[in-house]
């Protein structure tokens, strides 16, 4: 059976210093800023990552992408797709059922409720701690990993692992 490996980042805190702005063009505050820069440490001390990213279009989730890029595995095929900017649940799960099955490992760096909602539907079992401090909040910047088995195709409510679910203050 094959297995992959699920990475649901939530973009990093994003400043509402101007009220004009309209949300999807919403820059990274400081705070948001800094948690990038800890997220990109613990990414460097993982093993393996996703060979696959998949960013929404707004300005905040680029933003943390790039802040994280040099963190990521040389090579990895980044995608910026409009459609993941307020896509709900449903549609990121849609998306990823595209992702072909010989892509181990894929990064979906997103928004609330959506990007939490998935992650809690997606998941049945796992470290308990880190199921209930998912449960209880998924804040900015915070990145669940997510151990799958089988197809892309088949992934749904109830069938993944929950591996680890970091969140900045703790980095």
């Amino acid at each position: 059976m094959t297995e992959h490996r699920l990475y649901l980042l939530r973009h990093a805190k994003s400043s509402w210093d101007d009220p004009q702005l309209a949300d999807h063009d919403r820059p990274l505050a400081p705070r948001g800023q800094r948690a990038v820069a800890a997220l990109r440490k613990h990414l460097t001390a993982l093993a393996d990552g996703p060979e696959l990213v998949l960013c929404s279009s707004a300005r905040r989730t680029t933003m943390t992408l790039a802040g994280i890029a040099a963190a990521l595995p040389a090579g990895v095929d980044t995608r910026i797709e409009d459609r993941l900017y307020a896509a709900s649940a449903t549609q990121l799960l849609a998306r990823l059922h595209d992702v072909p099955d010989e892509v181990g490992g894929v990064m979906m760096i997103g928004h609330n409720p959506g990007l939490e909602d998935l992650a809690d539907s997606l998941v049945a079992s796992g470290d308990e701690d880190a199921r209930e401090a998912m449960a209880a909040k998924f804040p900015t910047g915070a990145l669940a990993t997510l151990g799958v088995t089988g197809p892309w195709a088949d992934l749904a409510p109830a069938t993944a692992r929950l591996e680890t679910f970091v969140v900045p203050r703790d980095l």
